[in-house]
């Protein structure tokens, strides 16, 4: 990265829950860069369009998303060496424990269940962001792997 702000990705099909996380984020005040696309197309287009230093730390990616979904994403990122520096956060409605389980199994770095209120929308993203390096670097843990607000 070029510069000292944290720069991060949401993946989400969803209009509405990309404007309340962009809102999320800028009540925190927290000194991040965001960039939102709407799909898993447009997410691979940027991502392999993006200079090494410019890719973001921390990808949240939704996994239902039409075209191509968020798994189809984690699968393609983590098979790209280009790739090993972003920590994914799987960011969803779905509370499936196969959803878990495959996205634990694919490489994604902790499970964000979409909450139900912007306050704990608020906490569970500032938890992600503080243990964003917590979650980058093998041993994943399965333990931690559901992060809550």
């Amino acid at each position: 990265m070029t510069n000292n702000l944290l720069k991060i990705i949401l993946a989400d099909d969803d209009e509405a829950d990309r404007l309340l996380f962009k809102e999320a984020f800028f009540e925190l005040k927290s000194g991040i860069t965001i960039e939102t696309v709407n799909d898993g197309m447009e997410l691979m287009n940027l991502m392999h369009s993006t200079k090494s230093e410019d890719l973001p730390q921390i990808l949240f990616l939704d996994i239902n998303m039409p075209q191509k979904t968020g798994m189809d994403c984690l699968k393609e990122i983590r098979a790209d060496d280009r790739f090993k520096n972003v920590s994914i956060a799987i960011y969803s409605t779905s509370s499936s424990e196969k959803d878990m389980e495959q996205t634990f199994i694919h490489g994604a770095n902790v499970y964000i269940h979409k909450p139900n209120s912007f306050e704990k929308l608020k906490r569970v993203l500032e938890k992600a962001i503080i243990n964003a390096k917590v979650y980058q670097d093998p041993p994943f843990n399965k333990e931690n792997f559901l992060l809550n607000a």
